[in-house]
């Protein structure tokens, strides 16, 4: 291509190939964002409101990034299961701004499937009690506390902090498995950042005591509702890209920035792939980035220095698809979604649509379900071709006892690549020095989950948006850093007694 840069134009429609500000505009503010995901679109929002053109760069043909909704002959699926509850204010406020009436309330209902059975989660004594029986139970009891008065020194790892906690007889019955499908790594290699995040709060203690009625007041437990969109996560981004595009931004679908130019400490401009047409520069003032953060930086021209290269090459993702299954039976069970601890399967979650939203299903006699496989991006299973990832299904949900192979009616599969940002052994020190070269750039910054490798929520992912979009317009910059790092477990509540 060219040498030529083009500025970010203002109008609804395109990134212009000539100048769209005179001269006494080139010092004004205009941002590219580069992910339309939450985050990006977060931020972009935030931006148009305050009169900042900018035009937001999503690679795929739909907005939503992880929280899109996919489609097929008239069916909706959520690709992981988005629910929309927030400890922030200002999360629930934009949400309640965009989408008030289009919101259903829905009961919160996840079970865990072990050897035939199937376990409330979390977990609740007299069920698991009961369940696994007297004996199983008292087991697990003796390891709790045996893992209590003598616990691993240390907690680096999953196992680690999963076994302090609950003992290692119930981190084998209920955590290993599933974590190891999820992660494809064992748990004795997975960061204990991630339990953190993901189950703290949460202690055999707690369920005992409160099952037995000896603690009554100011217990921690999982939200029980929580509010949904009636077609899914992506109607949200749906509608906030349309606003963003109604106020005079710009939201390119099938965008995708190949190349990110700097100079010194200050990103200039990206070459951005629109469809079969050339790539073009575009220039802009301000850079906020989605994208994984491996790709960011290897994408940077000059080079980034080789330690930081090196570190970037070192992020490890975790992808996964979904197998949908349309099925010709009303109900099936009454769950959003079971976790599959079963290790004689490979599907590792599945989601009943219906449950998360009536409207997911465009009619009354059949029932979607979405399965999902945990892999990495090119393996065998990703490259499974798409009919035989749907008979895999329908053989594992017949195996697993959920349905009848007869009920299929028809199937699609949905692949998201990089999903999960791996919390391995090494990837902390990775992304300090990561976090420390992205902070020496004085216009770029980056946020939600892949921007920042952090397993942020959809809401966490949000407030990072809108930090960022703060600091394009105000001198004092907030740290997007910073949002989840007191690993405060996400979806803990308080109840009354």
């Amino acid at each position: 291509m060219g040498s030529s840069i083009i500025t970010l134009g203002i109008g609804p429609r395109a990134i212009h190939r000539s100048p769209a500000f005179q001269s006494d505009q080139l010092n004004e503010k205009n941002v590219i964002i580069i992910g339309g995901g939450p985050s990006g679109l977060t931020a972009a929002l935030d931006l148009v409101d305050a009169n900042v053109p900018v035009a937001v760069l999503e690679r795929n043909a739909i907005v939503g990034g992880i929280a899109r909704t996919e489609t097929y002959k008239g069916f909706h699926f959520d690709m992981g299961g988005h629910r929309f509850f927030s400890k922030s204010i200002e999360v629930n406020n934009f949400w309640e701004r965009i989408l008030s009436d289009r919101f259903l309330t829905r009961p919160r209902q996840s079970r865990i499937y072990y050897r035939g059975k199937f376990f409330n989660y979390p977990l609740k004594a007299v069920d698991t009690f009961l369940k696994l029986g007297a004996v199983n139970s008292f087991l697990i009891l003796i390891s709790c506390l045996r893992w209590k008065a003598f616990p691993y020194k240390e907690e680096a790892t999953f196992e680690q902090w999963v076994t302090n906690r609950f003992g290692k007889r119930l981190f084998k019955t209920f955590f290993e498995s599933y974590t190891e499908k999820v992660w494809g790594i064992p748990c004795n290699k997975l960061s204990a950042d991630w339990a953190a995040q993901r189950i703290k709060g949460l202690s055999l203690k707690t369920v005992i005591l409160t099952t037995c009625g000896l603690r009554k007041t100011n217990i921690k437990s999982l939200i029980e509702t929580f509010k949904y969109p009636e077609k899914g996560p992506g109607m949200m981004w749906e509608e906030v890209a349309n606003r963003i595009n109604q106020r005079g931004g710009q939201v390119r679908t099938e965008a995708k920035v190949t190349a990110i130019y700097c100079n010194g400490s200050t990103v200039e401009s990206v070459e951005v792939a629109e469809g079969t047409a050339p790539a073009i520069k575009v220039a802009a003032t301000d850079f906020i980035s989605s994208m994984p953060l491996s790709e960011l930086v290897l994408k940077m021209e000059p080079s980034a220095p080789p330690e930081v290269r090196t570190a970037a090459e070192a992020l490890k993702y975790r992808d996964f698809l979904t197998v949908c299954l349309i099925l010709d039976s009303k109900k099936i069970f009454t769950d959003n979604w079971i976790y599959i601890h079963d290790p004689s399967v490979k599907v590792g979650r599945i989601q009943n649509y219906r449950n998360w939203s009536p409207m997911m299903v465009p009619n009354e006699h059949q029932t979607s379900l979405g399965l999902e496989y945990f892999c990495n991006e090119g393996d065998e299973l990703w490259n499974m071709a798409d009919a035989d990832l749907i008979e895999l299904g329908i053989e594992e949900l017949t195996q697993l006892g959920l349905t009848r192979r007869t009920s299929l009616s028809d199937g699609c599969v949905f692949r998201v690549d990089k999903s999960y940002p791996v919390y391995d052994e090494t990837y902390k020190e990775s992304l300090s020095i990561l976090q420390e070269f992205i902070e020496s750039f004085d216009n770029l910054q980056t946020i939600g989950r892949n921007g920042l490798h952090r397993y942020n929520n959809q809401d966490h992912a949000m407030i990072t948006g809108m930090i960022a979009a703060r600091n394009v317009l105000e001198p004092e910059r907030g740290d997007v850093w910073s949002v989840n790092e007191d690993r405060q477990y996400h979806e803990t509540a308080r109840a009354e007694s």
